[in-house]
């Protein structure tokens, strides 16, 4: 098979945001009394949007108090905002990557369940303007992955068939998008989950490094 466009998870994907999603999220326990986390905990914190976020890492006793969570969403995201910088860089390896599959003329994309502002700014501060034809966040009224709406949505635009779209992620979450969605399932190894969780959610290729890809899959934009 010969794929048509590459379509990729952010967080633990492209970037390694690790370090500046927990240490944001402990400045929000901090600010309310609240224990904190080690960083690692956060590797499974993440991957299903900032309001699951907040309901995996706030005291059991305050995830059922629906106005607070709000509240604490907010203010996580403010505190975020300011710190969305501070450590986030690209894997190593994942520009090298990107530029030779742009070299292709293949479109590329983003499908993150990161609030659709923080996934703007990070594309826009690390990666060249015009990388990714299309960046595609949280935001109201669209499903969140592992729904596929929106990465169907984004292979409609670029007139690829599902069947020969590439779908790149570090999680359960990210396999099973690609499985919903008829795209070819592509584990990454260096993100935030094992090895055994991709494979258990129906990973069809291992990366160990990016450049891997290719002596694993051939792209042409023609097919």
């Amino acid at each position: 098979m010969v794929y048509e466009a590459a379509i990729f998870d952010l967080d633990g994907t492209l970037v390694d945001s690790l370090a500046d999603l927990a240490d944001s999220a402990n400045l929000l326990l901090e600010h309310y009394g609240f224990p904190t986390h080690p960083e690692d905990a956060y590797r499974y914190f993440v991957g299903n949007g900032s309001r699951k976020l907040m309901e995996r890492c706030l005291p059991k006793e305050k995830v059922e108090d629906g106005p607070f969570v709000e509240e604490a969403l907010e203010r996580y995201k403010a505190i975020y905002a300011k710190r969305i910088l501070n450590k986030t860089r690209p894997y190593e390896g994942i520009l090298p990557m990107l530029e030779r599959l742009r070299s292709e003329d293949l479109p590329l994309g983003i499908c993150t369940n990161k609030h659709q502002s923080a996934a703007e700014a990070i594309v826009d501060a690390l990666f060249p303007k015009g990388m990714f034809q299309r960046v595609v966040g949280d935001k109201p009224g669209l499903p969140r992955k592992p729904n596929p709406t929106k990465v169907l949505a984004m292979a409609k635009e670029f007139g690829v068939q599902p069947e020969r779209v590439a779908y790149f992620g570090d999680t359960s979450v990210d396999m099973d998008t690609a499985k919903n969605a008829g795209f070819l399932p592509v584990g990454v190894l260096w993100g935030f989950r094992p090895k055994e969780e991709l494979v258990e959610h129906g990973a069809k290729v291992l990366l160990g490094t990016p450049l891997e890809l290719f002596a694993h899959i051939t792209f042409s934009a023609r097919g």
